[in-house]
């Protein structure tokens, strides 16, 4: 009797709760699936996506401005200790490919001023470009999952390998895609999407 009071107070009959519930959760599930592909990782074989970011001059600088180069995009800050031990590997590796269409894009996303970053670079005598961050939002773009991680971009703008952490990029193996790219030219998408052994 009492349960039949409580339904008439609320209005409603028993089974409208449920298939009110039932509805908002097909609901959540269908913007789930339906922007799934927004969410889809940036791997090997996909464009690179293009960016506009100020250097630590406050200069603008796009990745299309270095479309026919071998683009080496690693995102990094001044706080990753795995970041600092891989950067004078990266000075080496940007020394010993002068002269070639080869460029080092780093983006830092330190939310300080470029005066942090300038001071780390400073005492590790970085010499390569340096782009600013500071929002995070093209970290979002990129949907990287941790710092450092790289990207190595072919002439034509497709991602050729995706580095998560660090590298010594002074070694013959962790340079092989760079190299390959400089020598022979870039791969077809599904050559670079191939998983390596």
């Amino acid at each position: 009797m009492q349960e039949e009071n409580a339904d008439k107070e609320s209005g409603l009959p028993r089974f409208v709760v449920p298939v009110i519930v039932a509805v908002i959760v097909a609901a959540v599930v269908l913007i789930v699936l339906s922007g799934g592909e927004k969410y889809e990782p940036v791997v090997a074989g996909k464009d690179a996506i293009d960016f506009t970011l100020p250097d630590l001059k406050g200069n603008l600088r796009s990745l299309k401005d270095f479309r026919g180069k071998v683009v080496f995009l690693n995102f990094w800050a001044t706080w990753c200790k795995p970041c600092e031990q891989e950067m004078p590997s990266m000075q080496a590796l940007y020394e010993s490919q002068q002269g070639r269409p080869f460029e080092i894009v780093a983006v830092s996303i330190d939310s300080e001023g470029p005066e942090v970053i300038e001071g780390f670079l400073r005492k590790y005598s970085i010499t390569f470009p340096v782009l600013h961050d500071r929002k995070g939002a093209l970290k979002e773009r990129y949907k990287t999952t941790g710092v450092p991680e790289t990207f190595i971009i072919d002439q034509n703008g497709v991602i050729a390998e995706k580095v998560w952490g660090p590298r010594d990029w002074t070694q013959p193996g962790s340079i092989q895609t760079i190299i390959d790219l400089l020598n022979y030219g870039p791969k077809t998408r599904q050559d670079y999407a191939v998983k390596k052994p």
